[in-house]
């Protein structure tokens, strides 16, 4: 049972810290298990928006599978962002990491990352006004600006206040696969968007912001079985409806065949493998296609280039 254990500031955000919290609460409802601890360096921590919030004062012992989250909080209006945690509040922060564990921040939580030295030549982001604060403050980090959120070498982080969903719905797929950060985004009534380059942007995610619940019962079967010939016949049996009605409603409420997007789900699966060390030949027969020559011949082109190539191919 993983646990999420938030590290919280005083004066934290509620939504830095409600948002992924959320998430996490969510998929543990549908069934992952999560337990979300809450650690402070006092019992009762302020926020800027009045709730007063209890938390433990000892941290928790975690494990690699184990996730560490720092959300942001407002630094007095008299005062330069700094980092609102002791080091001994955030030491743990690295250790965890050492030990092969992720942590991560939200908003100004990447201070607290800085401080524990895990910023050091990793790329990183928060809020884009203290983009530049961070940067001074930390000259060994990498902070990419305009992004919602960075993952490198295990040390996540995202920019202000909402983007922590982002975050934590992309952790989950990461964790467990694009089909169960859908599921939660959907229970959440919430609609997330990848950071970076568009290679980050979720085919799943992006083409889930509609209200047709057949396209969706559909979508959840493509995404548990993209790597399978999937027949339009069966996809329309399953949702109780004719093959002409499936392709219209699928067409108007994502803008794409259901071939289609279980095409996209394939390459975008297919360059995180490959992105994670496999090979192109190995990448294109673990999501399904026959071949990776369609795959050599879309790499190293523009992403958006690559899956519009391969959505014109077929399978």
């Amino acid at each position: 049972m993983p646990t999420v254990a938030f590290l919280l500031a005083p004066r934290v955000h509620l939504l830095d810290l409600a948002g992924p919290a959320q998430v996490f609460s969510t998929a543990a409802d549908l069934g992952l298990g999560y337990t979300i601890r809450y650690t402070a360096e006092e019992d009762t921590v302020t926020t800027p928006q009045g709730v007063a919030l209890r938390a433990e004062t000892e941290w928790p012992d975690l494990t690699v599978g184990d996730l560490a989250l720092v959300p942001g909080w407002r630094s007095p209006a008299d005062r330069p962002v700094r980092t609102a945690l002791s080091p001994r509040a955030t030491a743990p922060l690295a250790e965890h990491h050492a030990r092969g564990g992720t942590v991560g921040s939200v908003c100004s939580g990447a201070f607290a990352l800085g401080q524990a030295g895990l910023l050091n030549g990793r790329s990183c982001t928060t809020h884009h006004e203290l983009q530049e604060r961070l940067q001074r403050r930390f000259p060994r980090a990498r902070v990419v600006p305009d992004v919602l959120y960075t993952d490198d070498d295990r040390v996540v982080t995202s920019a202000g206040i909402a983007s922590g969903i982002d975050l934590a719905l992309y952790l989950l797929t990461q964790r467990h696969g694009p089909a169960w950060s859908a599921r939660v985004a959907r229970s959440m009534v919430v609609y997330a968007r990848r950071n970076g380059d568009a290679l980050q942007e979720s085919a799943l995610l992006r083409h889930r912001n509609h209200v047709s619940e057949v396209v969706h019962r559909v979508q959840d079967e493509i995404d548990r079985r993209f790597g399978e010939t999937l027949p339009l016949k069966e996809l329309a049996d399953g949702a109780h409806v004719s093959e002409r009605t499936l392709t219209r409603r699928f067409e108007r409420a994502t803008g794409l065949t259901p071939l289609r997007y279980q095409q996209s789900l394939r390459v975008e699966r297919a360059e995180q493998l490959i992105a994670a060390g496999s090979t192109v030949e190995a990448a294109a027969r673990e999501v399904g296609f026959a071949d990776a020559r369609m795959l050599r011949n879309l790499r190293g082109r523009p992403v958006r280039l690559r899956l519009s190539a391969v959505l014109a191919m077929g399978p």
